[in-house]
């Protein structure tokens, strides 16, 4: 099935295989994630932070079977936004992208954020912005090249991520079955006395943030060479590869972390460590956090939601220069430019504001993942009455009614904000179809 069916011209490289589009999701992803955000969720679950990482997992799992089903329909570049397009109807197609742009274009600044505040405190002296810049720099040159070059990057640094992780695993497990004594239990997975649903689906919507990502693989569908089931495949095994490591290295750091009293949630993770190997093992995690959020995590992320406002552009939604593609790297530059200018003032304006800036890109993703069910049952059963129903109904149902809970499980402050961003949509789709008459329907783009 080629692109050219659906009324657009391959403009982009076709060079990466499965096993590419799955690394590039893991890193999404970052498979040590919960380093940066364990001491939210323990909090949050009172302990029971691998419960909370499983009860994602699962969401995601539905969340992943809805974009195999539409990925495998529609073929082309632009995740949610050209899924709820095609798979609805064109103007819910636009709402979809843009608030999945909520989620994407602010992810890598939320990275550049986090990233640069540890590194501010691990080499104090330097100004936060200066490692903003630099980061924002690196994966710009690295996404203009081309996604080759992305590839082989994230390769090595998927590699390096997952032998720190190896080390905390052994060295943790170690320390609970020698000084430590009481090994791993079942107290992480259920603790009577303070378990409850909402308990843990309000931690849930922070643990998500941690699988956003596995979904970015969906913007890469014009550059995969291995057919029309490459996104499903690579985007259900990176979810589910990552979502056991999430699990596996948040049941050993929640049984670390018996008996201690973290006097700072963001760094609970590496008190941990420190607790398995030492002052080395806790610098170890923490340097591994800033490379992996601050240049793998980034780099990715900029690569999706340029492709995404590209696809946008390309469909006339968003200004068509961001459609323009480099003539010699085969690359929505454009896009990618204004990504790191964008990200560079986010960073500033949020800077400090770490909490408000995860909760409109968790309030993003999950919005848009909603329209993504809805646009399989809507394609899938109602349109072309597939007899698949544990696929197209079954699944999208479920997968729907759990995000639903997880979003009312949401503070409110970042419902709030969400609406906001999403009022704006409204004000602009209205100036650019009743103000410049701009007719974006499919078919006459």
């Amino acid at each position: 099935m080629s692109i050219e069916q659906f009324g657009y011209k391959q403009e982009l490289h076709r060079t990466l295989s499965v096993w590419d589009l799955m690394i590039y999701g893991m890193i999404f992803m970052v498979p040590i994630a919960p380093f940066g955000v364990f001491g939210a969720v323990w909090d949050g679950t009172k302990g029971m932070v691998p419960l909370a990482y499983l009860i994602g997992m699962v969401a995601m799992f539905f969340t992943a079977m809805s974009y195999w089903s539409m990925s495998k329909a529609f073929p082309v570049a632009g995740s949610v936004y050209t899924y709820a397009q095609r798979g609805i109807h064109e103007t819910v197609g636009f709402f979809a992208g843009w608030l999945i742009l909520l989620d994407y274009i602010l992810i890598p600044s939320l990275l550049y954020i986090v990233s640069a505040a540890a590194l501010a405190s691990a080499v104090p002296g330097v100004p936060s912005w200066v490692w903003i810049v630099a980061f924002i720099g690196i994966n710009t040159v690295i996404n203009l090249l081309g996604i080759e070059l992305a590839a082989k990057a994230n390769r090595y640094i998927l590699v390096a991520e997952i032998i720190v992780l190896a080390i905390f695993v052994v060295m943790g497990l170690i320390a609970l079955y020698g000084e430590h004594g009481h090994g791993l239990t079942m107290k992480p997975w259920y603790d009577p006395a303070n378990f409850s649903l909402s308990l843990v689906f309000g931690a849930v919507s922070i643990a998500v943030l941690s699988f956003l990502g596995f979904d970015g693989i969906s913007t890469l569908s014009e550059e995969s060479k291995d057919g029309v089931d490459s996104v499903g495949k690579a985007s259900m095994w990176a979810l589910l590869t990552v979502g056991v490591l999430f699990i596996l290295q948040t049941w050993i750091a929640s049984e670390l972390a018996v008996g201690l009293k973290f006097t700072n949630l963001d760094t609970a993770f590496y008190d941990t460590a420190s607790v398995a190997g030492g002052n080395w093992l806790k610098q170890v995690t923490l340097w591994s956090t800033i490379l992996s959020w601050g240049i793998a995590n980034a780099l990715v992320a900029q690569s999706a939601v340029a492709r995404i406002m590209y696809s946008m552009a390309r469909d006339r939604k968003l200004p068509s220069i961001l459609a323009k593609i480099h003539p010699r790297f085969k690359t929505p530059y454009v896009s990618t430019f204004v990504v790191a200018a964008v990200s560079v003032v986010a960073a500033v304006y949020f800077d400090g504001q770490i909490a408000n800036l995860s909760r409109l890109v968790n309030f993003g993703a999950l919005m848009g993942f909603l329209l993504l069910h809805v646009s399989v049952i809507n394609h899938h059963v109602i349109r072309n009455k597939s007899t698949d129903l544990v696929k197209h109904l079954v699944f999208p149902v479920i997968g729907l009614l759990i995000i639903m809970y997880v979003i009312y499980e949401m503070e409110w402050a970042a419902k709030e904000l969400g609406l906001i961003w999403l009022g704006l949509g409204v004000v602009y789709y209205l100036v650019l179809t009743k103000v410049l008459k701009r007719n974006v329907a499919l078919g006459e783009i």
